[in-house]
């Protein structure tokens, strides 16, 4: 089919689909209510399909239509008499209005209601006969046998739609009858329906078999429309599950469909009363997961096939695996005594209870060892009733219903209420407790605490049934309201751990690594202080190291105890005394160790030879079990000697036991691996560390130490007598904490070199241009046989080039090029050239795509005329360029091809005579003799001419042509260009001259028919017509990205593809809550307030894109948008256009649906290849591969391997609401068939008087009409969101997902088809060996495709670009600690939802939920991998804001990880060296980096104290000391950290290896020029406020960022908002700072000196305070600047009130920013760290001109004194008007007075005294920082300040200060606008990405929009 024909069928096709579904162009129904039926109403489906029958026969009869909607509207009253249910008032009356206006629109005359059955019975046999229901079906099946093969796979479509549509009518037709006769007359009901008819409904009720809801696999009817049901493993799996003979009988009265038969499911439902929907769910989920765990094995189908013993063990083994090991670890007997003899049909039993009990468990899913002791009860439970063969209820699941009412029972209710809500509702409780997150975590249970009661024997107490009376069921009082408590109200105990907020966590989690570290600077120190001599004084010294490793051991567990505070009475008792022997046992060695070697020390050489003794026994046995323990037989042999006591008390005391965390040891070759890599890191740390850092400090320390008499120019307190303790400390603390950090700075180097050499090894980058691309592209189609086609038996593998190797791969390489023309990256002649002939076998070589033929015929030809050379050298000149040889080559033999096909018998004899001389000529190599080279641009005109006749359809006039055509060829060969001797054929020459000159030659030609030869044809027209060179084909740089990385990976190492029926199946799950589906036409249409739409920004960003999306939909290139308007069928296509390009669910929708797509073509062809019999095509046919999307088979095998789920949490809410979003998500299901829906649904009923809320999890996909159509409804114990919101929205909708894996997607991603293909090789990869334990996460690529937008987005992209290759390379190997970071990874998912699911959901402490699910895999023996042969499409952030959100969110979430039990236990758990991995690429990352910017303050404040003390001064008089070696190599690497050097490093080596170093070095340059480094120290201050705040004060929140495009100037109050507390404070601190330093330090070499070493601090600050502006689009506009001010004012200005929020007044963001202190520990904290700032002050005043010399405290005080002056003065002239409303007069006559008063101090002060004009200014510099301490102290103190009545002071003077901040940050900002060329250079500065791609960003900004008509 032509694609003008295939655009015009899909056009069509479309419009039908909306007339038939009553729709828009928005997918919103435009007639009727159908769709809006409330879910509160019982049998809402019932009456949604009543009403959809009366819509859809409207127009066919009026009256019956009413009469349905009369009958749904009695329905309804039934249902619901008094409207009680939400939302049902007023659904009734709407669907009485549309009543009232059926009647007002009937026929003159009254209503006769007793005609309605008789009207109704017509209109049913009319109804059939309008549709000619009884050929229907016969068509269909017809059509259905045949159409695979004939190609009328569209026809198929339509047929079974309408088949299904006009049954679907019938039914309700048929169902509504039924019900209206019994209504009519109960008794006769069966008598007023003829028999007659009661056959024919009868008989179309079996038509509406596939109409029933159904998920993927159709197990409730009998169905032959849907293939899947005929696959031979899906009918093993469905005959496994039968009723077998060991099962009690059912009752009579079960309902069970008639389709089927009754199955082991059933037999569960009825016994433990699970909901009805939970067990079709879970019956399909079992099914699916025996079905493809059958076809895995790879059995021949068999005419009754039969579910394998090995496929029940594997599904057995994987689902019931945590619960084996469950039983093993608090030595249990499992259920079974002993599993060989289980029988297979009670193993299927024991799977199907253990799912029905998951797939109904709602929160509790999150507890997984809390299922397993339900599952260990409820199968006793099931054990006892199978011995006893009596089918009855479970005593567990009894309800008061199911004894009296059977059919409450069967609705199956019971194990919800019995079993699962009495855990739920104390979940919850516990939930409700933690305020909303505010509460401290030690205060609450969260999800971890519930499950790891389960981790003890003690479980048992809760007894089974429940035993409510447990403490475990005690539900907590209400917490305290008083602000300064921090306690709680009562509550049970936490387990096993709390997450207290405390720093102290980073030493308790990591011990080990601080006393490394500590441990070696002390050692380090004491040799650089023995100047690197080893002596018995120096190993004396040492030795020293064995004290301070006992007392950090001590101090550790002392933070045992401490930590375990609220935790002791519900622990095990063997770990309560694990703690307290540890403490005991350090106590003692703390002690003893510390008392030997005070001994030795004094020279008692045998004490000295016993503390070595020890020492050493101590040391060889910890390093004897640390070696021991690194192999692995020797942890299998210490676990079975675990009833050995000796073992068992070594174990116990070495490490914590917990049922997760056993077995944390790796392969012996992958330790010795990464134990290399920290070896070398340790060793360039250590080296660093000595050299640069600790032997430069030796000589000033020693030389402050014996400094006496210092002077001190302020009265000192502390730094007497005490060896200048202070003095020393500001030298080496920067030092020490560049100690600490640079080990993270050796890691980032080294990791960075190590993933650089693994991607090269894994020929990462190796096709990087499309040069590359095109020079191997030879080899693609062997490289793609040998890893993503199947393995074929008879294939050749010695032939490099093969056609059949061709042949197979482009059907494949077409389907890529085709899915890039449909998102528009190429145009209509980019696809032409870059599409791939069939190579059918019609010529005897390989026909490569034209881009890389292009051009090359005509150079050829130049060649050959120029060619003076024999045959040999001109063939040598031209085989140089392989493509120019393919091009001759097929050129040669096409035209024979074609001229052979066309001709008729003297015509074919004179082509085979020229070919047959040119051959012999060939042959003796005589080509350049026999031929006239330089005349053969004469050939190529005629042949030219001749195809572009041929090319065309077929008329006279052209029939004419071609012969004139072919006549011309005919003349120019023989008389221009043979040569040859005619003489040997001349007979036959003669005849051709004589046809020739009679004009018969070629009198008649056959016209081309065929659509191959046609095809070969247009392909050598352009072979001869194109010109000009295609080497730069695809010009979208995104298209050559994706072509270049896919055809990259073919030559990368992956699994080898399994036939699609052997693969793993896997499921897809996207969360969403209410982000954008679908832009709008008013949404692309709006114009912000620069003036720019998002269309007009879309079109000016992507401008070649968008003109392939004009051709696309049949518009000229150059048509304004304003055309597209009046056609819906354009509008839809643009508002998805514009939605591809942004971050959006349909984007991800699309790139998901992709892998159906692929799954169905590899099916399709598979079947072909592999000789399917029921498939018989030709070998001809092998390739074509149209019309494979509407296989059945095809699309049976995708759907049994492929599902997606999209879990929109409220999209119940938002169809109620009439949401867009709603009508949106409608349209992608419409859209894509297999996308499912899944939501929690909210229905609200009267029950007493009282409003009952209900919460149902449901499942739906799109029925033939288009609209919603539910498949699952499980009701809920309550509402599933207790913690954070995605995991929660995960949980709910997990059930619905199936397969042995599952793709995490986030809805900013996107997929590609060409990355699709190989996701069978990736799912491999769970078969293959990556260590000790197989894969459980698989980690893959991302493609960040958000980078182009702007220098951020370019930043962004690099950095995660960066993460996501080369950092997850080297973490996944050879390090071993790679998590799952979210996104597009790819879980085990049996394995994951058996221990707890893919994400956890506590409230706040799972903040970052993402990467708790690869800490719960590690923990639980999982294994990670990463692979990179793969990628996703990803979007990142693109404005300053939205980066700054995020950054906060992640660095928050980090602060929580560090609180959380899971880091702890990896910690503890990991071997060292893993544990150093893991701590440095997770929390130790963001301490580091927090770190960093202490580093800074410290040395800042340490040079304000020799400052402002007078010390600095007396060092610098007697001794060189303040600028020495060790102080500049600290700085130096921080500043290198702090502007992003190290990040740089690898993305540095990233860009190298994939894009070539050029690349990079232009990459890196750039990047500087665009103030990368400005925007990496912004980050910098960004992760560290908020990791650091979370761990003070908590606080951390989910922030929604917003995925929008960012071209917006945001507001100089948007920021200041944002940034004030973060950045801008702490800017000026630093400011401040440096401020004093200059004017009071004591610096060697003048201004240069203090500019070199404060330049670091001075970027710092300068950039934490401009950025945001810096980076904000127009920011330095003069107009724009000017509304910022006014607006800013305003803000400021504003009071506010009850309901304002912080966007609109300063003193409710005040508020809000204050929200975070809340604890008295938090309080206390910021009282401490406020005192810093009153230094100054201490300082400044004792440097006065006016005190002299005196340094009594006096001083201070009277300073203390003028403070409280001015504040006295502040009130005075900010008293409130309000208040002194009746004394205005009086009150201005005080404040000028005071005015005039201060102003005559000052000047008498002044003149009188020593007070000099630099000392006003001096006072400024100390009386700031104390008004912020004063004001800080105030703040954290809230409550109480505002019970003393000084509250409203204290806000005036914040209000004061951040006008005085804003200000100083506004003047630079004003000043800078006033000049327009800065604004110009910050636009280019900005958006240089986009300038290089001629892109008018500068108009964009301006608003200078021209289409006027958007």
């Amino acid at each position: 089919m032509s694609r003008a024909e295939d655009l015009w069928e899909r056009l069509v096709r479309a419009a039908l689909r909306r007339e038939r579904s009553g729709t828009d162009a928005y997918g919103r129904p435009t007639t009727g209510i159908a769709g809006n039926v409330p879910s509160s109403l019982a049998n809402s489906r019932v009456v949604d399909e009543i009403l959809r029958a009366a819509d859809e026969i409207q127009d066919e009869d009026p009256n019956v239509s009413r009469i349905l909607c009369e009958h749904a509207y009695s329905i309804a009253q039934n249902l619901d008499p008094n409207s009680e249910g939400r939302g049902v008032l007023q659904f009734k009356t709407g669907l009485m209005s549309v009543i009232k206006q059926k009647r007002a629109k009937r026929e003159v005359g009254s209503i006769d209601r007793s005609q309605d059955i008789a009207r109704l019975q017509e209109f049913y046999k009319l109804y059939r006969e309008m549709n000619n229901v009884d050929k229907l079906r016969e068509d269909e099946m017809k059509l259905r046998e045949s159409a695979v093969f004939s190609g009328n796979l569209g026809e198929l479509e339509r047929k079974t739609k309408k088949r299904r549509k006009v049954f679907a009518t019938l039914k309700v037709l048929g169902d509504v009858l039924e019900q209206m006769n019994k209504e009519v007359s109960p008794e006769d009901a069966e008598s007023l329906i003829p028999e007659e008819l009661k056959r024919v409904m009868a008989s179309d009720a079996a038509m509406t078999e596939d109409l029933i809801a159904y998920n993927i696999i159709p197990l409730d009817i009998s169905t032959i429309a849907n293939a899947i049901v005929t696959l031979p493993e899906v009918r093993a799996a469905v005959s496994a599950l039968k009723y077998f003979r060991e099962l009690p009988n059912l009752p009579v009265d079960f309902p069970i469909p008639p389709t089927r038969n009754p199955d082991m499911l059933d037999f569960l439902h009825y016994v433990f009363g699970f909901q009805k929907d939970n067990v079709s769910n879970q019956r399909e989920h079992v099914v699916h997961l025996l079905a493809n765990e059958q076809s895995r094995l790879g059995i021949p189908a068999e005419i009754d096939p039969k579910l394998d013993e090995a496929a029940i063990q594997a599904v057995f083994m994987k689902s019931l695996e945590n619960y084996i090991k469950w039983c093993n670890y608090l030595v249990l007997h499992p259920v079974w005594s002993n599993l060989d003899s289980v029988s297979k049909e009670k193993k299927l039993l024991f799977i199907s209870l253990y799912f029905l009990i998951w797939g109904e468990a709602s929160n509790i899913r999150f507890l997984p060892e809390c299922l397993c002791y339900i599952f260990h009860h409820m199968a006793r439970e099931l054990d006892e009733i199978l011995r006893q063969q009596i089918t009855k209820r479970a005593d567990s699941c009894k309800t008061e219903s199911s004894e009296t009412d059977s059919s409450e029972a069967d609705n199956g209710a019971s194990f919800l209420e019995r079993v699962i809500a009495p855990l739920y509702e104390i979940v919850a409780a516990e939930a409700g407790n933690n305020n909303n997150g505010r509460a401290p975590h030690s205060a609450w249970r969260n999800y971890d605490d519930f499950n790891e009661y389960f981790w003890s024997l003690q479980c048992f107490d809760l007894l089974w049934p429940w035993r409510m009376t447990s403490a475990f069921f005690s539900k907590p009082k209400p917490r305290s309201k008083n602000m300064l408590k921090s306690g709680g109200g009562k509550h049970q105990g936490k387990t096993s751990f709390v997450e207290h907020r405390t720093f102290l966590h980073l030493y308790h989690s990591f011990h080990r690594l601080w006393i490394f570290l500590v441990m070696m600077f002390q050692g380090l120190t004491i040799i650089a202080f023995n100047h690197g001599h080893i002596n018995s004084k120096s190993i004396k010294e040492v030795l020293s190291l064995g004290p301070t490793f006992v007392v950090m051991k001590f101090f550790q567990s002392v933070l045992d105890i401490l930590m375990m505070y609220g935790a002791y009475a519900t622990t095990r008792r063997m770990a309560v005394s694990r703690i307290f022997f540890r403490f005991l046992w350090f106590s003692a060695a703390s002690v003893l160790t510390i008392f030997l070697y005070v001994k030795s020390v004094n020279g008692d050489p045998a004490i000295y030879k016993i503390y070595i003794f020890v020492i050493g026994i101590y040391a060889g046995v910890q390093f004897f079990i640390s070696f021991l323990m690194r192999i692995p037989a020797c942890h299998r042999l210490t676990d079975q000697c675990d009833h050995w006591p000796l073992i068992r008390f070594v174990k116990w005391m070495r490490q914590e036991r917990y049922y997760v965390g056993r077995g944390m040891y790796e392969r012996t070759t992958d330790f010795i691996k990464y134990m290399f890599f920290w070896l070398l890191i340790l060793g360039c740390k250590f080296s660093f560390a000595y050299f640069l850092l600790i032997r430069p400090l030796v000589v000033p320390t020693r030389t402050i130490v014996t400094m006496n008499n210092l002077q001190y120019s302020w009265h000192d307190f502390v730094s007497r007598h005490n060896h200048n303790a202070l003095t020393v400390a500001s030298l080496w603390g920067p030092v020490f904490c560049i100690y600490l950090l640079d080990i993270y700075l050796f890691y980032t180097v080294i990791s960075a070199v190590w993933g650089f050499l693994l991607g090269a090894r894994d020929r990462l980058g190796e096709i990087r241009s499309l040069d590359a691309l095109q020079q191997l592209f030879e080899e693609f189609p062997r490289a793609f046989m040998d890893k993503l086609h199947i393995q074929l038996p008879k294939r050749d593998m010695n032939n490099r080039i093969s056609q059949d190797d061709a042949a197979r791969f482009s059907p494949f390489w077409n389907e890529i090029i085709r899915n890039l023309r449909e998102e528009d990256y190429i145009n209509n002649l980019e696809m032409e050239l870059l599409l791939m002939p069939k190579n059918s076998g019609n010529l005897p070589l390989v026909q490569w795509p034209l881009f890389l033929l292009a051009s090359k015929i005509f150079l050829a030809k130049d060649i050959a005329a120029e060619n003076r050379d024999s045959q040999d050298e001109l063939w040598d000149r031209i085989s140089i360029d392989d493509y120019m040889r393919y091009a001759v080559v097929e050129c040669y033999h096409s035209i024979k091809l074609i001229l052979t096909a066309i001709l008729e018998d003297d015509g074919r004899k004179w082509v085979e005579r020229v070919y047959e001389d040119i051959q012999t000529s060939i042959e003796k190599k005589t080509i350049h003799v026999d031929i006239v080279l330089d005349k053969l641009s004469l050939v190529i005109q005629k042949v030219t001419a001749l195809m572009g006749v041929l090319k065309e359809v077929e008329t006279p006039e052209l029939d004419k042509g071609a012969v004139e055509a072919i006549q011309d060829l005919y003349d120019v060969v023989v008389h221009d260009i043979l040569s040859v001797n005619m003489r040997e054929h001349l007979q036959t020459w003669n005849l051709l001259s004589k046809a020739r000159a009679e004009g018969s030659l070629f009198s008649k030609l056959k016209w081309p028919s065929d659509p191959e030869l046609r095809a070969q044809i247009k392909r050598l027209f352009s072979l001869l017509t194109i010109k000009d060179s295609a080497a730069n084909i695809p010009k979208n740089l995104e298209a050559r990205s994706r072509l270049q990385f896919f055809t990259n990976s073919l030559f990368m190492d992956m699994p080898k593809a399994k036939p699609v029926q052997e693969m793993i199946s896997f499921s897809v799950f996207t969360p969403y809550y209410s982000e954008i589906v679908l832009y709008s036409l008013d949404e692309l249409r709006d114009k912000n307030e620069d003036g720019i739409s998002i269309l007009f920004y879309l079109q000016k960003i992507y401008p070649d894109e968008w003109k392939n999306f004009l051709a696309r939909i049949g518009r000229d290139e150059n048509a304004q948008e304003t055309e597209l308007f009046n056609s819906p069928i354009d509008v839809e296509e643009l508002r998805f256009w514009a939605s591809y390009r942004g971050q959006t669910l349909a984007r991800t929708v699309r790139g998901m649906m992709y892998y159906r797509k692929a799954l169905m073509l590899q099916t399709y062809l598979e079947r072909i290849i592999c000789g399917d019999t029921e498939d018989p095509v030709s070998g001809k046919d092998t390739v074509d591969i149209e019309g494979f999307e509407l296989s059945p088979e095809a699309r049976a095998q995708a759907d049994l391997k492929f599902t997606y789920v999209v879990t929109c949490q409220i999209y119940g809410k938002q169809k109620e609401e009439q949401k867009p979003q709603a009508a949106d998500i409608a349209l992608l299901m419409q859209r894509n068939e297999a996308l499912r829906i899944a939501f929690i649904d909210i229905v609200e009923t009267m029950k007493d008087g009282k409003v009952q809320t209900e919460y149902f999890s449901k499942l739906v996909k799109a029925d033939i009409n288009g609209k919603d159509k539910e498949i699952y409804s499980i009701k809920l114990p309550g509402n599933p969101k207790l913690g954070e919101g995605k995991p929660e929205n995960q949980n709910h909708a997990i059930i619905f997902t199936r397969g042995n894996a599952i793709q995490t997607i986030d809805m900013n991603q996107d997929n590609y088809f060409e990355e699709a293909l190989k996701m069978r090789n990736l799912l491999e990869e769970f078969s293959r060996d990556h260590g000790i334990r197989p894969a459980t996460i698989l980690g893959v690529r991302e493609h960040v495709f958000t980078g182009s937008v702007s220098s951020l987005a370019s930043f962004m992209s690099n950095q995660e670009t960066s993460f996501v290759t080369l950092g997850q390379r080297v973490l996944a190997n050879p390090l071993k600690v790679r998590m799952h970071y979210g996104h597009p990874d790819v879980f085990d998912r049996v394995f994951h939802i058996t221990r707890g699911g893919i994400s956890k959901a506590s409230c706040v402490i799972n903040i970052s939920e993402d990467i708790y699910a690869g800490f719960n895999s590690t923990l639980r023996q999982g294994n990670i991998t990463h692979h990179e042969y793969i990628q996703v499409g990803k979007g990142r952030d693109v404005g300053l804001n939205q980066i700054a959100m995020f950054e906060g969110k992640v660095s928050g979430g980090n602060g929580e990880q560090v609180l959380s039990r899971d880091v702890y236990r990896l910690g503890q758990l990991f071997d060292f060296f893993r544990m150093m991995s893991f701590y440095f690429t997770t929390v130790g990352y963001y301490f580091c980096t927090m770190l960093t910017v202490l580093t800074v303050y410290i040395f800042l404040y340490g040079k304000i104290y020799l400052a402002l003390s007078g010390v600095g001064e007396t060092l610098l008089d007697r001794a060189d000391i303040l600028g020495n070696t060790a102080l500049t190599a600290a700085l130096n690497a921080q500043f290198l950290f702090q502007i992003g050097i190290f990040s740089a490093v690898p993305m540095i080596l990233g860009v190298i290896l994939e894009e070539g170093f050029f690349r990079a070095v232009v990459s890196f340059i750039t990047m500087q020029f665009q103030l990368c480094s400005v925007f990496f120290t912004f980050s910098l201050g960004t992760r560290t406020h908020y990791f650091g705040r979370t761990i003070l004060h908590g606080g951390a929140r989910y922030q929604a960022t917003g995925r929008g495009f960012v071209v917006r100037h945001i507001k100089f109050t948007e920021n200041y908002r944002l940034y004030s507390r973060s950045h801008f404070v702490k800017g000026f601190e630093v400011a401040l700072l440096l401020i004093v330093y200059l004017a009071y330090g004591s610096y060697e070499g003048g201004a240069l000196s203090y500019i070199l070493i404060t330049i670091s601090s001075w970027f710092m600050a300068l950039s934490w305070l401009l950025a945001p502006y810096v980076f904000n689009p127009s920011g330095f506009e003069w107009q724009k600047t000017v509304e910022d001010f006014r607006d800013w004012t305003n803000w400021l200005l504003y009071r506010g009130g009850i309901g304002v929020k912080g966007e609109e007044s300063w003193e409710a963001w005040w508020d809000e920013e204050l929200a975070h202190i809340r604890t008295l520990g938090g309080r206390t904290l910021e009282t401490i760290l406020s005192l810093r700032f009153l230094i100054f002050q201490y300082g400044i005043v004792y440097k006065l001109h006016l005190q002299g010399s005196n340094t009594s405290l006096t001083v201070y005080g009277l300073s203390w004194a003028v403070f409280f002056v001015l504040i006295i003065l502040f009130k005075v002239f900010t008293f409130s008007q309000k208040a002194s409303v009746n004394f205005q007069l009086l009150l201005r006559l005080v404040q000028g007075l005071t005015f005039l008063m201060a102003l005559a101090g000052l000047a008498v002060a002044v003149v009188r005294t020593k007070l000099s004009v630099p000392d006003i200014f001096a006072c400024i510099l100390a009386f700031v920082p104390t008004g912020w301490a004063i004001l800080s102290i105030a703040s954290a103190w809230k409550p109480v300040v505002k019970k003393i009545g000084l509250w409203k002071s204290i806000r005036s003077i914040a209000r004061l200060y951040d006008a005085g901040m804003g200000m100083l940050i506004f003047i630079p900002i004003a000043l800078l606008s006033w000049f327009p060329f800065v604004s110009t250079f910050q636009t280019r500065l900005m958006f240089n990405q986009a300038f290089s791609r001629g892109l008018e960003i500068s108009l964009i900004l301006a608003g200078n929009n021209p289409n006027t008509g958007i």
